[in-house]
């Protein structure tokens, strides 16, 4: 392996950190690399081309008062493959609120469970105000730029997909949006469209939009919602964008006073809005539903007179039962995603009666599913999940769902190794959904290493075609994707 040290930074931390989530799986990184010639057991593909890229949340200092893992800054992750090579990069993601700590060399925003008024600074961002958009949460590419995005709303941050060189903020030639952009933004492999939303607390309280592949803003129009609401996802068909009004938002009250608390009103319905790709706020049709909080979708479809949607239902939602974390673990309880019981769920919007119809389709505990990229918005079979460990927001285990049977296949991990969000990367010509390769990263505490993970999508096994060793032991973070070489020129 040859590595090249790029930049190290300097850490505030301690290094005998007891954080649960700045040690252990979370033990943040400080260092830079670009690495080539990398240590591979087995052998890397000649038919897979392209990067994939995750997104780590990342803290370099101590909080204000207390830290929540969302609050960390960005880190992204690249891994590009091609001819049989790979070469590795990661980096700080350069947002506006990073810089300015850095300056300071130290924390200047209140975090995620701290009231807005404990932040030093005197700007933020995002739906919530005040907060530093730390550009942590997702990542996509479009127009051939790695997009880094934030959960609660923010700038959209480029970066090269493979060198991972800062190419500063998404402007969309002078139209991007006040209220800034939601992390899971989705792009149609088929037009090269960005479909997107954003949310906040004065009316309308939501927004959606259309970017084209050139990266102009073609659409943007108003999601009427009855008050504040906490989307954290959407998806796409071909003709159809699906957004969503589900009933966990900040309890109105304690908002009135300056406080963010989630409430979950389980009297009323999860309501989902319909537009076309194009359309305007008339053209919107309304569909009922169970209430639940679903954090992400896993993809969508059209087949007759039917709109299909499939995501992961929350049962349990508030981690109702669940004892309660200490006051410097407030909330924490809720990043067990087992306790908020996730299972896979099937939505029927039918455009002719206007009802919809749902349905579980497995009753495996899982979360972040990811499909074939070329399938997303069109018909497909098969969802690759990760499957949570328990106590800890970490992923120890990996599914693929096929949809049409109703059965899944497992790989789960020993402990003390966790994986990443796990990408579909189709071979080269490929001629099926799952003909190509799944590729993850995985961290072993244990033996302190680092490696991405290739498997044969189709050959499910727990045996990877490559294990490729990284150059230090990363943390763990949240969401990936998987760029074709061919959408890296666009």
């Amino acid at each position: 392996m040859k590595v090249e040290l790029r930049k190290s930074f300097t850490s505030g931390l301690s290094n005998f950190d007891q954080h649960p989530y700045r040690s252990g799986a979370w033990r943040p990184q400080k260092r830079e690399y670009d690495a080539w010639d990398l240590d591979v057991i087995g052998e890397i593909p000649a038919d897979l081309n392209g990067v994939y890229l995750r997104n780590t949340e990342n803290p370099l200092f101590e909080p204000i008062k207390r830290y929540h893992p969302f609050d960390g800054d960005g880190m992204l992750h690249a891994i590009s493959f091609e001819a049989g090579e790979a070469r590795y990069a990661n980096r700080f993601v350069r947002t506006d609120g990073f810089m300015a700590e850095q300056k300071a060399n130290g924390s200047l925003w209140a975090g995620i469970t701290e009231h807005p008024k404990n932040a030093i600074a005197s700007y933020g961002w995002g739906a919530r105000t005040m907060m530093k958009d730390t550009a942590s949460t997702d990542v996509v590419v479009h127009k051939g730029a790695a997009l880094a995005s934030f959960y609660q709303c923010g700038e959209l941050y480029q970066l090269n997909p493979r060198t991972l060189e800062n190419l500063g903020k998404s402007t969309w030639q002078g139209q991007f949006p006040a209220d800034g952009v939601s992390a899971h933004c989705k792009v149609d492999e088929h037009t090269g469209e960005l479909l997107f939303f954003n949310y906040s607390t004065k009316a309308p309280f939501m927004k959606y939009g259309v970017v084209n592949k050139q990266g102009r803003l073609t659409n943007y129009v108003d999601i009427p919602l009855p008050g504040p609401r906490l989307p954290h996802d959407m998806a796409f068909t071909e003709n159809w964008s699906i957004l969503n009004d589900l009933p966990l938002y900040w309890e109105p009250e304690a908002l009135a006073q300056g406080y963010y608390s989630n409430t979950f009103n389980r009297k009323l319905p999860s309501r989902f809005a319909l537009i076309p790709r194009h359309g305007k706020t008339k053209d919107i049709r309304w569909f009922e539903a169970d209430p639940t909080f679903v954090l992400h979708f896993a993809n969508a479809y059209e087949e007759g007179d039917e709109v299909i949607l499939d995501g992961y239902f929350q049962h349990n939602p508030t981690a109702r039962g669940v004892p309660r974390q200490t006051a410097e673990l407030k909330g924490f309880e809720t990043l067990d995603v087992n306790t908020l019981q996730p299972r896979a769920h099937r939505w029927r919007f039918n455009l002719r009666s206007g009802r919809c119809t749902e349905e579980t389709l497995h009753e495996r505990l899982a979360e972040f599913p990811m499909v074939n990229g070329r399938h997303a918005g069109r018909p497909y079979r098969y969802s690759y999940n990760t499957l949570c460990t328990k106590s800890i927001f970490a992923f120890n285990g990996l599914s693929k769902l096929d949809v049409e049977k109703g059965t899944d296949e497992v790989i789960s991990y020993p402990d003390g190794t966790f994986i990443s969000e796990t990408v579909m990367a189709p071979r080269a010509n490929s001629r099926s959904e799952d003909d190509g390769y799944l590729i993850t990263f995985s961290s072993n505490v244990n033996e302190d290493v680092s490696h991405c993970l290739v498997y044969d999508a189709g050959q499910f096994s727990d045996k990877p075609v490559a294990k490729i060793r990284l150059p230090e032991r990363i943390a763990s973070g949240t969401h990936a994707t998987w760029a074709p070489l061919d959408d890296l020129s666009a």
